[in-house]
C-alpha cells in the first residue's frame, strides 16, 4: 500500500472493470477521497480513481496531499452545529449536590 492511490473498495462496490484499478497500488488517500469520499457513489468513485490512474503525476500527488491535509484540519475544527450542541450542554447546570426530599 502506498500513501496516495485508489482506496480499496468494499466487495459490493467493486467496478465491473478491475483491470484499470489494479494497474496501481492502493493508497491511504486518493483523488476520490479528496473529491467527495463517502459522499460520492461507487460509480463516481471509480471514475475519479480511473482519472487519477490515467493522470498520475508528482503535481497531482502533491495536490492530493495538500487537499488531504486541508480536509483533516477542517474536520478538527468544530462545525456550527457542534458548537451549538456544546453551548447547550454547558448552559445546563446540573446540581448533583442537592438533596431529594
Amino acid at each position: 500500500m502506498s500513501l496516495i492511490g485508489p482506496r480499496p473498495l468494499l466487495v459490493q462496490d467493486q467496478p465491473p472493470n478491475l483491470a484499470v484499478r489494479l494497474m496501481v497500488r492502493p493508497g491511504i488517500t486518493g483523488w476520490a477521497q479528496v473529491n467527495g469520499g463517502t459522499l460520492v457513489t461507487p460509480i463516481e468513485k471509480d471514475k475519479l480513481d480511473e482519472w487519477y490512474i490515467r493522470n498520475a503525476s508528482l503535481a497531482v500527488e502533491v495536490k492530493i496531499v495538500f487537499m488531504t491535509i486541508k480536509m483533516m484540519m477542517k474536520s478538527y475544527l468544530p462545525s456550527e452545529e457542534a458548537k451549538a450542541d456544546t453551548e447547550q450542554v454547558e448552559s445546563k447546570t446540573i446540581d448533583l449536590g442537592r438533596k431529594v426530599a
